[in-house]
């Protein structure tokens, strides 16, 4: 059961604001013998974030964004629901929305939360938790103001840079000079800068940063490495390098 494999593999989310989620959404959907346990953070194995502490955590920031702008739109559950099923199967979408049904109930602590997140997660697993963020809020081809401010707001509480959430946020919100933007480039930027900023790129958003939290998380992080490839070629070829 989904569920219980979520369960059984949390590690430091059981402790915290997140743990605190954890307890009522797992305690009431999968049966879990002692709530309060799951709250105190007994079950807390690690600080090593395991790919199921990356996947509760996304959904409990998810519940956060679709709340944003006051309503829930049937493009932004489908995003959601077809990114769990691409990488776990029919019966993984079915519980992950199940979850993230409970979690659209409760009040999230948006920057408590963050906090722990960035205390217990690297640098690149938080990046690839803000390009899923925009990817659901621009899901409906367009981002409300509501739901920008709030991804800012995570994005800054997660420790992230301004010039990464800019490149992040033209991946999947285009706009004039856009491909400069992804590099963390200005156009005036030489040859050579743009060379050499597409090196830096490509290995910050390497897929293989991510590969400790599993095939699934690997691959849909592949979508920001592919961007910033596209983002070069664009530049590449206008400037006929």
């Amino acid at each position: 059961m989904f569920g219980k494999w979520i369960g059984s593999g949390l590690g430091w989310t059981l402790g915290g604001p997140i743990g605190a989620l954890a307890g009522f959404v797992l305690g009431t959907l999968f049966d879990l013998s002692d709530k309060s346990e799951v709250n105190s953070g007994t079950f807390v194995t690690g600080t090593q974030t395991t790919p199921n502490d990356y996947l509760f955590s996304l959904l409990v920031l998810v519940s956060a964004v679709l709340n944003a702008d006051g309503k829930i739109m049937k493009s932004e559950l489908n995003y959601v629901k077809e990114f769990f099923r691409v990488n776990f199967g029919d019966e993984g979408a079915k519980n992950a929305l199940r979850i993230l049904q409970d979690l659209t109930k409760q009040n999230i602590p948006v920057t408590d939360v963050c906090l722990q997140i960035k205390n217990y997660m690297d640098y690149p697993g938080r990046l690839q938790l803000i390009h899923f963020l925009f990817g659901i809020a621009a899901s409906d081809s367009e981002i409300h103001p509501d739901e920008l401010k709030l991804i800012r707001h995570i994005s800054i509480n997660l420790g992230i840079s301004s010039a990464d959430y800019t490149s992040i946020e033209a991946m999947l919100i285009p706009k004039t000079d856009w491909a400069y933007d992804v590099l963390e480039l200005v156009p005036t930027a030489t040859d050579e800068e743009v060379k050499k900023a597409y090196r830096k790129m490509a290995v910050k958003y390497h897929p293989d940063k991510v590969s400790y939290l599993g095939e699934e998380i690997q691959q849909a992080a592949n979508e920001k490495f592919k961007k910033v490839n596209e983002a070069y070629q664009l530049i590449s070829k206008e400037r006929k390098l």
